[in-house]
């Protein structure tokens, strides 16, 4: 029994972990706890297996694995991020934007839905963290959903998914944590993660349409006594027109110039002209565009240009991940500070947060070394690597499963749990089986994804759950009783968006381009058609053609003016042999003295 449990130590070590997770001990002591506990056994029944590579002395590496944790500069992204999207929903751009864009979408069936999709998508794109996005939405446009007649189910699950889209679209910070994990850039991941994370964001807004025409009274437009900014679709239109036509004269003034950027610099003036045009327009009464459109420009920009900060300066190699954090820090507290809203408690709570997010992920992480300490002492990697190589169907296979494997896990483990734990059990077997690993990342990013959707642990049903109403509550616009939102609406509301992210997840591994992209086009440049040549050396004595060098007089045919000696430098002296018939050829030289350096005049 002893020589069994010697033998198979490593699935017995990655089994009791899940006992332990499923027991309900906290992630990171589980992992350090269960690291500690087989160290102990490994170490005792060592002897007994040649697969266990445990003594004591290991423990000495323990401390410089945790200094590489804290030492990561990478995950120096994660609390920057973090403080961005807090600073942001404490700010109030959440519900300017929702406001606004609700407005706009307002007049159309399922208009609100509309809007909660698109800001959502602004905010993940601006603040990275699931529960903010929720939280806020769910806090400002659930009542207002319920109030005009919205299905509760369609209403709840709409606010959940459009949270969970911080999850997939960059900056997202399980994104980081997956580039740490595999090994690669954070910017490769973030481009790779941008095509996918926009299809999701059109499926579920397909999704709203297709319910538009089966359930047409689950989503009705907004009354026109809602609709407070009025019309003016036809001036925010015209103003876009000249927006655009202004960025297009400021790329061709500038191409000459500044080459490929001329686009990006072309966009940025247009976007500060129409800014400044509506701000101006705004300010002082002159009423050249509609309410609407004078809303939508003044709301939608800032957010839109702390994106390009942070996302644009990364893609652009201006930035690391980590400066682009740090940027949009600033940037949000720059944005927070210009709407009046910024002030010590903000900053404190935003602080708090972070630090509390950020001690989290740190300590899951110690406990994580800890645990793969003495799992690859016990050849636990080489154990699961030749269990996922092994399965049936190759590739197609192991890709079928490692999926399977990672939504069942979503059911008890929040995403940094799943991608601290399963991540690098993961990653050498897709690399030895050919898999990118940016790709397959994006692939498991999704995927963990549902980890906030699916019933009954889902991270963001609880979110929502925490601000929708209990209780019947009056409506403070129309004054009339609202029945609360119960859980099994929440649950079911759910449940259509698990499968649109399923389908994205089969979209990823059918259209593996969405990804793929994020290696450019490279150069076209066929490897067996390159030819190289090096000249020749002496052509004018008979060297190969090419570069002709003078001769020296003899010897190596290296250019005289190094002074070096004619003659053959293996028989010494500097001597010529002298030429048939015992003649003396040319005069001898002197030998150069090398006791100095050589003189090239």
């Amino acid at each position: 029994m002893i020589e069994f449990i010697a033998e198979n130590l490593a699935p017995i070590m990655f089994m009791s972990l899940i006992v332990f997770l499923l027991l309900g001990y906290p992630v990171a002591f589980s992992l350090a706890a269960n690291g500690l506990l087989f160290f102990i056994i490994g170490v005792e029944l060592a002897p007994l297996s040649d697969s266990i590579n445990l003594s004591w002395p290991l423990l000495n590496a323990m401390p410089e694995r945790l200094w590489g944790v804290m030492s990561n500069d990478t995950l120096l992204a994660i609390p920057f991020f973090t403080f961005m999207g807090i600073v942001l929903e404490k700010s109030g751009m959440a519900e300017d934007l929702l406001d606004t864009i609700g407005q706009l979408f307002g007049p159309i069936r399922g208009g609100l839905a509309y809007a909660v999709i698109f800001v959502g998508a602004l905010l993940a794109a601006t603040t990275g963290v699931v529960a903010a996005s929720v939280i806020a939405m769910g806090l400002i446009s659930l009542p207002i959903m319920l109030r005009y007649g919205y299905d509760r189910s369609i209403a709840s699950g709409v606010i959940a998914a459009s949270g969970t889209l911080a999850q997939i679209i960059p900056p997202s910070l399980v994104l980081i944590v997956l580039a740490d994990q595999l090994g690669r850039s954070v910017g490769d991941m973030y481009a790779g993660a941008l095509i996918p994370g926009l299809v999701l964001t059109g499926l579920y807004m397909g999704y709203i349409l297709l319910m538009t025409f089966l359930k047409r009274d689950s989503m009705p437009a907004l009354p026109l006594e809602a609709r407070s900014l009025g019309s003016g679709v036809t001036s925010l239109a015209i103003a876009l027109v000249v927006a655009a036509g202004f960025a297009y004269a400021a790329h061709v003034y500038l191409y000459p110039t500044h080459g490929e950027n001329a686009d990006i610099l072309g966009a940025t003036v247009g976007v500060i002209f129409i800014y400044v045009v509506a701000l101006a327009d705004k300010a002082f009464n002159i009423n050249m565009m509609s309410r609407l459109a004078q809303q939508v420009i003044i709301v939608l920009i800032p957010p839109l240009a702390l994106i390009f900060l942070v996302l644009g300066t990364i893609f652009l190699g201006i930035a690391t991940p980590t400066e682009g954090g740090a940027m949009g820090a600033v940037g949000a507290l720059a944005m927070a500070a210009a709407k009046g809203r910024l002030s010590m408690e903000v900053v404190r709570s935003a602080l708090t947060a972070t630090t509390r997010l950020s001690a989290f992920v740190l300590f899951i992480l110690i406990g994580a070394r800890v645990f793969s300490l003495t799992f690859y002492g016990v050849n636990g990697h080489l154990w699961v690597e030749h269990l996922l190589v092994s399965l049936p169907g190759g590739e197609t296979g192991f890709l079928i499963a490692v999926n399977l494997l990672v939504f069942f896990l979503a059911f008890f483990l929040d995403f940094f749990e799943l991608a601290f734990i399963i991540v690098p059990l993961l990653a050498p077997a897709a690399d030895k089986l050919g898999i990118d690993l940016i790709w397959f990342g994006v692939l498991l990013g999704i995927n963990m994804q549902t980890s906030f959707m699916h019933p009954p642990f889902g991270f963001a049903l609880f979110y929502l759950r925490s601000v929708a109403a209990k209780v019947p509550y009056l409506d403070k616009v129309t004054g009339k009783v609202t029945q609360p939102v119960t859980t099994g609406q929440i649950y079911w509301g759910a449940v259509p968006f698990v499968g649109i992210q399923i389908v994205m997840v089969a979209l990823t591994i059918l259209f593996p381009g969405m990804v793929m992209h994020y290696k450019g086009e490279g150069s076209g440049v066929d490897p067996a058609t390159i030819k190289i040549e090096v000249p020749g050396f002496g052509g004018g004595q008979g060297g190969l053609p090419g570069l002709t060098l003078p001769d020296n007089g003899g010897g190596l045919g290296l250019p005289g003016g190094l002074q070096l000696p004619a003659g053959n430098p293996l028989e010494g002296g500097g001597e010529e042999k002298p030429a048939e018939g015992g003649q003396q050829g040319t005069e001898q030289k002197p030998a150069t003295d090398l006791s100095s350096p050589p003189s090239f005049n």
